[in-house]
């Protein structure tokens, strides 16, 4: 039996819930909200909840470092050419920024969603979904084709869903209190409006962006291999910590003495007994003397904290080496490093993000495919499904390094165009720019006119009167 509407609405929003508390996970360990893991019960027990708010935090660190070299600049038709009109699109909707922070999502949690629509019917609005309000589910036995896909969000005590199917929009709401059904939404429709309307694009308008896809495993988060290693960092510092505090500092002991006491007297002055004396007294004032023959004093040396620091060093090296991220980002030391020395440490992380950038591509040109779509280009949008995304270049480099580059590369006869777009941070603006400009100057020495290109001629100095053809010198 076929499943209705409602009963694939339910589905989805079970299956979206469960995929929420995974990911609540990944985010809270992203914040630094790690709970202390590893440690003894009798540890517990003693230190209570003061190492609760504590965490020495490499699971921002790692994807920090990926998503902040994955920036996408313009997209390509698949003649070569940029397509301008995806990049007035891409930036009509704000996505040059808002998708650093799905890319970041996508690492953190897993995947994240891009959602392409016309919410007023006119124009065409891209927005990024978080991984617990989104969720897409694909054909059996095809990964890449989109069967629905379902939104959620929630309006003070009304729960709203959308489920796009390649054919129709069902939208639906319920009040949040336990036990409110799905029924055909009406709060925010104009009178007379269709709770559910036919799909224009006739393909599901919500597009994933996962990340580390397998053929047969979900999606998956770059904190995965690092949150067993970021529980033991933690727990040794707070081991460190609790030595340092209780045996940092040589300790010392008397020897062959009794405690020291004081006698206690009543009103006549008759000693009616003793009590032993507080010792806090005496390591404050660092006082003490010994009076019973044969005392002596010994001493236990402090405690050696460095064997932690170097497990805590050893912890920090495999994170660098399981996440390909670079050592300079975890511990900080770049002394003396040169700068070839400094790119070989970064192969494993610029491989990483070309690597992302492939993957995540894809999903780009599918979002931007589906604007071409909405606006009725159905020819751009097959071009750019056969297009290419333009990052910016993976690897940092200097502008020294990159100025030698181009240089080497225009002596073989690369064209300006191809250098320029190579040069990281040019966007296809100011390409268009630059060439509108070369062609202002290629214009202004064909017809004679040099002297634009050096800008106006300076008036001369008002203190000095101009020199004219009356004051110049006789020739001898």
């Amino acid at each position: 039996m076929a499943e209705t509407p409602l009963q694939m609405t339910e589905r989805l929003y079970r299956k979206l819930q469960r995929r929420k508390r995974a990911a609540k996970k990944w985010s809270e360990y992203y914040e630094g909200e790690h709970p202390l893991l590893f440690a003894s019960p009798e540890f517990s027990s003693q230190t209570g909840g003061l190492f609760d708010d504590f965490s020495d935090n490499w699971c921002s660190t790692v994807p920090d470092a990926t998503v902040e070299r994955l920036r996408p600049l313009a997209f390509r038709l698949d003649d070569g050419t940029l397509d301008r009109a995806a990049g007035e699109a891409w930036r009509r909707s704000e996505c040059d920024v808002e998708v650093g922070l799905a890319l970041l999502e996508s690492l953190i949690t897993g995947r994240s969603y891009a959602l392409v629509w016309k919410p007023d019917g006119i124009t065409t609005e891209i927005t990024f979904e978080h991984t617990s309000n989104a969720l897409v589910e694909y054909v059996p036995g095809r990964r890449r084709v989109r069967a629905a896909g379902l939104k959620v969000w929630q309006d003070w005590d009304t729960e709203f869903a959308t489920l796009f199917t390649p054919t129709t929009v069902y939208r639906w709401q319920r009040p949040t209190r336990e036990g409110g059904q799905w029924t055909g939404r009406t709060a925010g429709l104009s009178r007379g409006e269709p709770s559910h309307i036919p799909n224009p694009l006739k393909v599901v308008p919500l597009v994933e962006l996962p990340n580390r896809s397998r053929l047969n495993a979900s999606p998956r988060s770059e904190l995965k291999t690092v949150v067993p290693l970021q529980n033991s960092v933690n727990t040794l510092w707070a081991h460190l910590m609790t030595a340092s505090d209780q045996r940092a500092l040589p300790a010392r002991v008397v020897l062959g003495m009794d405690r020291p006491v004081r006698e206690i007297v009543d009103d006549s002055g008759e000693v009616v007994g003793e009590e032993d004396l507080p010792l806090e007294r005496f390591r404050s004032d660092r006082l003490l003397w010994l009076e019973r023959e044969g005392a002596s004093i010994a001493e236990f040396s402090a405690a050696d904290l460095d064997g932690f620091l170097r497990v805590i060093d050893k912890a920090v090296e495999h994170i660098a080496a399981q996440t390909r991220t670079p050592a300079t980002y975890l511990n900080g030391q770049l002394v003396n490093v040169s700068a070839e020395t400094l790119v070989a440490s970064e192969a494993g992380l610029v491989a990483k993000v070309t690597e992302r950038q492939r993957h995540f591509g894809s999903g780009l040109r599918e979002i931007m495919r589906l604007e071409a779509l909405a606006n009725g280009e159905t020819g751009r949008a097959e071009s750019l499904a056969l297009g290419s995304v333009v990052w910016r270049d993976p690897q940092f480099r200097s502008d020294s390094q990159y100025s030698d580059a181009l240089v080497k590369l225009k002596s073989i006869g690369v064209p300006d165009e191809a250098l320029w777009e190579r040069i990281p941070g040019v966007t296809p603006d100011e390409i268009e720019r630059w060439k509108s400009m070369r062609t202002d100057a290629a214009g202004a020495i064909l017809g004679g006119n040099v002297a634009d290109l050096f800008g106006p001629k300076p008036e001369p100095d008002q203190g000095e009167p101009a020199t004219t053809a009356d004051d110049a010198p006789e020739a001898a």
